[in-house]
């Protein structure tokens, strides 16, 4: 075997390392331009062998590539980096699960209080669950007590009201 065959084989396998670098370390793009440049060379050798050889190279590189990004992509979250890099999802605490419409439609006409200052949306407590509610008409204080008047899709709307 030729040894520039083994270069150009070699020049791949630097493209691969480099391709794999530039996901997890930020170059501001010199690693993938390093990557590029490497690729290049290894098909210009490539190619330089023979057409056959050449177009092989240029298959490879097509398959490889995108196959180390997605591996790249899948790995990073599971890394000290991209856990740092990537925003965490969001928690959410027992109790506080996002209700649906049939399950929201029982509170029409219930009474309950408010748990946090509603601006106008805010947390209401209906039997002991806790309801994302809108005020009807804009700032609500805490623990006061309001009623359902209405329910559009997810969305209930209450009304303040004298009872406790």
């Amino acid at each position: 075997m030729d040894w520039w065959l083994l270069f150009a084989v070699f020049l791949y396998v630097i493209c691969a390392a480099l391709i794999l670098a530039e996901v997890f370390v930020p170059s501001g793009g010199m690693l993938g331009i390093l990557a590029l440049i490497s690729l290049i060379s290894g098909l210009a050798i490539f190619f330089r062998h023979s057409a056959a050889a050449g177009w092989l190279g240029v298959i490879i590189a097509f398959i490889m590539v995108p196959s180390l990004l997605i591996l790249a992509y899948k790995l990073l979250p599971h890394t000290r980096f991209g856990q740092r890099m990537l925003l965490a999802p969001p928690v959410r605490e027992r109790g506080d699960a996002i209700a649906d419409a049939a399950d929201l439609s029982r509170l029409v006409g219930r009474t309950g209080r408010v748990l946090t200052t509603m601006r106008p949306v805010g947390m209401c407590e209906f039997d002991g669950r806790r309801v994302e509610c809108v005020a009807e008409n804009g700032y609500v204080q805490r623990d006061k007590a309001v009623k359902v008047i209405r329910i559009e899709g997810t969305q209930v709307t209450v009304r303040v009201t004298e009872e406790a």
